[in-house]
C-alpha cells in the first residue's frame, strides 16, 4: 500500500512538472516512478503508525509553510545580493560564522526539513546534525535571524513544529 501511494505521488508530480503525454515518455516516467517508488517508499512513509488523516493534516499544514519558506528565501535572496553588490554595507554586515543551536524538534523527518529549509535559505547553510544540535554556518548576524539569538523555538522551527508535529 505504502509503494502504491509513493508511486501515485510521484507520478502525479512527474505529469504535472513534465508536460510530456506521449507514449514514450509516459513510459519512461512510470517506470522512473516504479523504481523510485520501490526504492524510497520507506522515506515517504517513515512513521506508519500515523494514519492517512494525520498524513493529510501535514500535508495541508505544509502548504502555508511553503509560501512562508518561500518569501523568507526571497527575501534572504535580497539581502545576499545587498551584500555582494554593496561594498559599504559587505564592510558592515559581513560576519561569516558558526553557530550551534539545540532544537526541541522530536522527529528525524521534522528535523530534516529543518536542515533544508535552513540550506534553502540565502546565507545560510546546515553544517551538521548531532542528536538536538544544529550547526549552521552563516554569511551574517542577519541571515542567522532568530535561529542563532532566541532563547525559545525560532521562528522557522516553530513552524516546523506545527506542520509535523503538531505543536507550536
Amino acid at each position: 500500500m505504502f509503494t502504491l501511494a509513493t508511486f501515485i505521488i510521484l507520478a502525479g508530480a512527474w505529469l504535472l512538472l513534465s508536460g510530456k503525454f506521449d507514449a514514450f515518455h509516459l513510459a519512461l516516467g512510470g517506470i522512473s516512478c516504479l523504481l523510485v517508488a520501490l526504492i524510497s517508499q520507506d522515506l515517504l512513509f517513515h512513521e506508519r503508525k500515523k494514519g492517512l488523516a494525520a498524513r493529510c493534516g501535514e500535508a495541508f499544514r505544509f502548504l502555508p509553510y511553503s509560501c512562508w519558506l518561500l518569501y523568507q528565501i526571497i527575501v534572504a535572496n535580497f539581502h545576499v545580493i545587498q551584500l555582494a553588490i554593496s561594498p559599504r554595507l559587505c564592510e558592515r554586515e559581513l560576519d561569516p560564522h558558526i553557530f550551534t543551536f539545540k532544537t526541541r524538534l522530536k522527529s528525524d523527518f521534522a528535523k530534516f526539513v529543518l536542515a533544508n529549509s535552513i540550506t534553502l535559505t540565502p546565507g545560510t547553510v546546515t553544517i551538521r546534525i548531532d542528536e538536538d544540535v544544529f550547526h549552521v554556518h552563516a554569511i551574517s548576524r542577519k541571515a542567522a535571524g532568530d535561529l542563532e539569538t532566541s532563547e525559545t523555538m525560532s521562528e522557522m522551527e516553530r513552524r516546523v513544529a506545527w506542520v509535523f508535529e503538531g505543536r507550536a
